[in-house]
Formats: structure tokens, C-alpha cells, sequence
């Protein structure tokens, strides 16, 4: 660790950190991330209402992650040079302005404009997760991460539902608007609970982007850790793409509430990440890595123990549904907790390359399971999930017993 490192990560600071801040910042994660999947479930009415055209609906999606992309790689970055607690107060208030932006919208120009605002300025959820880990000694660094990231992982599952349920009692504007409301109080709360943290790097902005491809040249547990993610999160997206398709259909013939109930049961998933935290935290982070990236195989394998459109193919499902999400969030814990260890001066350089290959993974995913439904139905878009799992796990098995580095450019 550089000298950079020790001045920032001193005990004082670390005794910042309370049981009652993790939950604030475990429930700030997932309120910031929800952001992101309001709009999903809502594409076609809000398309409509705006003057989309059909073949334009999925643009409404895109620009939200197209964004998030964005933040990730130009703006998460600036963790490792502002004060933390300053930066991400203004990422809330942008968000919530982006938000009520996206709710007064009648027309398509301003909503997508919106859409893009909401993805861009919603990074601030991986600005939440590195700060955590910086405020937190490194005997209990895993349990603090997974807490955090157990509130991420709920809200990207609530989401959705919560948007159906909300729209379906009202109209598609209140989601935008409750959740800007939301984003206030946050910010308020947020303030009176975050303890300053200003990072001692000397590098400029400019310099700070830079040294992002030094980083993922230079860092092979980066490399690794965000290649197992890629993997995990584009089979994780592929099947929470397909499912709501797969429960529409006639086998299943599912409506819009009972498509909604069914993804809250994936919520029960996210009691990995405590669990993986802990695991790390007691040098297991291999065999908890191995733990979940086979679950997320044994998900999409056991989707085809019972025929289609019987209650126990239902059941299975949903078991799956939670195995699934059980092994992404162990993995996502185990990873963040790696790659959060080479150094606290680069945290939010490496949070956000990491998190930016986790990203392009989901939307991989998501791509390549509504083709391969529309192509070849729940066969071919599971096989691709297993074979997700499969390279990651074939990777996994060249993984040598770790070595520390100190690799760290100039900061």
C-alpha cells in the first residue's frame, strides 16, 4: 500500500464507520440504483404517451444505461480526487432534478434527454460502495461491502416491480416524481450522516483518466475480478430478460402482477452478499467464488427438471430465480472486496472499470437473450446462460493463489 494509502485509511477513520451508517449507505445504494430500472417494465406506455415511435421504444432503456456507462468511466472516477461527501450530494440533487425532468416530459426529445441525465448522474451508487469500504478497517472490509451491496442488489430487484405496481395504481409520471422526492430526502440525510473524506491524490482530472488504462494494464486481479463479473451479470441479465417473456407466454400465461410478484422473489438472492462479505473477511474468498458462479449454472440448468406451464416448473423457476441472484451478489461481494484491497487511493478508479465490465456484461446479456428467445425459446437462451458459467468457471480454474502487488501509478 503507498504512502498515499496509510494517510488516508488511518483508524481514526475507520471508527467513522457504524452499523447505522452501513444500513444508511446499504439503503442509499439501492434507492440511487433503482433509477436505472424504473423505466424498463414501462417502455411501451411511456413510448406512447411521448410520441415514440415502436421501433425507437428501446431507446428509452438504452440512453439510461448508455449514461450510467458514462458516469461510470468520467465521473465515478472523481472519488479518488474530490471530497467524496460534497461530490455525491451533487449527484443526488442532479438525479432528482434528471428525474422530476423525466416525469414532466410529454414529448420524446425531453424524456430521452432525461433518460440519459437519470443514467449518468444514478454512478453516484458507485461512488456510495468504495467510500464505504475506505471508511472501514480491512479485518471487517468484506462484511461492511456485502451489507452495502446486499442494498444495491435489492433495489436493481425492486425496481421493477415497484414500477409496475405504482403505474398500474396511477399513470408512469408518479414514479418519476416519487422517486425524485426520495432522492431529496436521501441528500439530506445523506449530509448529516457521510463524514468528509478528500483523497490526497495529485493528479489532474485529466491525469485522473488516464491512469484509468495503466490501472486495467497493470492490476491482473482488476482484470480477473471484472471478467468473473462480466460473466455473472450478462447470464443475470439475460435471465431476468427472458423470464417476464417466458411467464407471458402460454405456458405460463402470466399478467403484468403476476410477472411482478414473481421478480420479487429473486430479492431473496441478496442475502448472499452479507454472507460473502463475511466469507472474504475469513480469507474464502476462492471457494466463495467457485460457490457462486456454479450457482448461477445450476440455476438455468434446473429450469428444465419440470415440464413448461406446470406449478412445479413455476417453483423451479423461482428457486432458480434465487439461486441465481445468490450467486451473482457473491460474486459481485468477493470481487468489490478484491480489487478495493490495491489501494485506497485508487478505489473509485477501479470501482468504476470494474463496475463499467460489469455493466457492459448485463447489456450483453440482455441483447443476446431476447434474440435467443425470439430465435430458439427458454432452451437456447439458458444454454447461453450455462455457458456463461461455464467460461467463467473455466477461468476460475487457472486462478493461481493470490500475491500482493503494489502496482499503483502516480497518484
Amino acid at each position: 500500500m503507498t504512502s498515499t494509502s496509510a494517510a488516508i485509511e488511518t483508524p481514526a477513520h475507520h471508527g467513522r464507520m457504524t452499523a447505522g451508517l452501513t444500513f444508511v449507505m446499504a439503503a442509499a445504494c439501492g434507492l440511487i440504483v433503482a433509477n436505472l430500472y424504473y423505466a424498463q417494465p414501462l417502455a411501451g406506455p411511456i413510448a406512447a404517451a411521448i410520441g415514440l415511435p415502436p421501433h425507437l421504444t428501446g431507446l428509452i432503456v438504452t440512453l439510461t444505461q448508455i449514461g450510467y456507462g458514462l458516469g461510470l468511466l468520467f465521473i465515478v472516477p472523481l472519488g479518488d480526487l474530490l471530497e467524496n461527501r460534497r461530490l455525491i450530494m451533487i449527484m443526488i440533487a442532479a438525479t432528482a432534478i434528471s428525474l422530476v425532468g423525466a416525469g414532466l416530459s410529454s414529448a420524446a426529445l425531453p424524456f430521452l434527454l432525461a433518460s440519459l441525465a437519470i443514467g449518468l448522474t444514478s454512478s453516484a451508487v458507485q461512488m456510495i460502495v468504495p467510500f464505504a469500504a475506505s471508511l472501514t478497517p480491512e479485518e471487517h472490509r468484506g462484511r461492511v461491502v456485502g451489507n452495502v451491496v446486499s442494498g444495491l442488489m435489492i433495489g436493481i430487484m425492486m425496481a421493477r416491480p415497484v414500477a409496475s405496481f405504482v403505474t398500474g395504481l396511477t399513470n408512469w409520471h408518479v414514479i418519476f416524481f416519487a422517486s425524485a422526492a426520495v432522492m431529496v430526502v436521501l441528500g439530506f440525510i445523506l449530509a448529516a450522516r457521510l463524514p468528509k473524506r478528500t483523497p490526497h491524490t495529485q493528479l489532474s482530472y485529466g491525469g485522473l483518466l488516464a491512469s484509468l488504462g495503466t490501472l486495467y494494464a497493470t492490476q491482473p486481479i482488476l482484470r480477473r475480478r471484472a471478467f468473473y463479473q462480466f460473466c455473472q451479470f450478462a447470464a443475470f441479465s439475460l435471465f431476468w430478460t427472458v423470464t417476464p417473456l417466458v411467464l407471458a407466454s402460454s405456458a405460463f400465461n402470466l399478467g403484468q402482477t403476476g410477472i411482478a410478484l414473481f421478480a420479487l422473489v429473486g430479492v431473496a438472492g441478496a442475502i448472499a452478499s452479507p454472507i460473502a462479505g463475511r466469507l472474504a473477511d475469513k480469507n474464502l474468498s476462492r471457494p466463495a467464488t467457485a460457490l457462486g458462479i456454479i450457482s448461477v449454472g445450476i440455476a438455468f440448468v434446473m429450469t428444465h427438471l419440470f415440464s413448461d406451464g406446470t406449478t412445479a416448473a413455476l417453483v423451479v423457476l423461482a428457486i432458480a430465480a434465487i439461486l441465481l441472484d445468490f450467486g451473482v451478489a457473491m460474486t459481485l461481494v468477493i470481487s468489490q472486496r478484491a480489487i478495493y484491497t490495491l489501494g485506497a487511493d485508487l478505489r473509485s478508479r477501479l470501482n468504476g472499470l470494474f463496475m463499467a465490465t460489469f455493466f457492459v456484461g448485463g447489456a450483453l446479456g440482455s441483447a443476446i437473450g431476447a434474440w435467443a428467445f425470439a430465435e430458439g425459446g427458454w432452451l437456447l437462451a439458458s444454454t447461453i446462460g450455462v455457458s456463461l458459467s461455464v467460461v467463467a468457471f473455466v477461468y476460475f480454474l487457472t486462478e493461481r493463489k493470490p500475491h500482493h502487488h503494489n502496482l499503483h501509478p502516480k497518484a
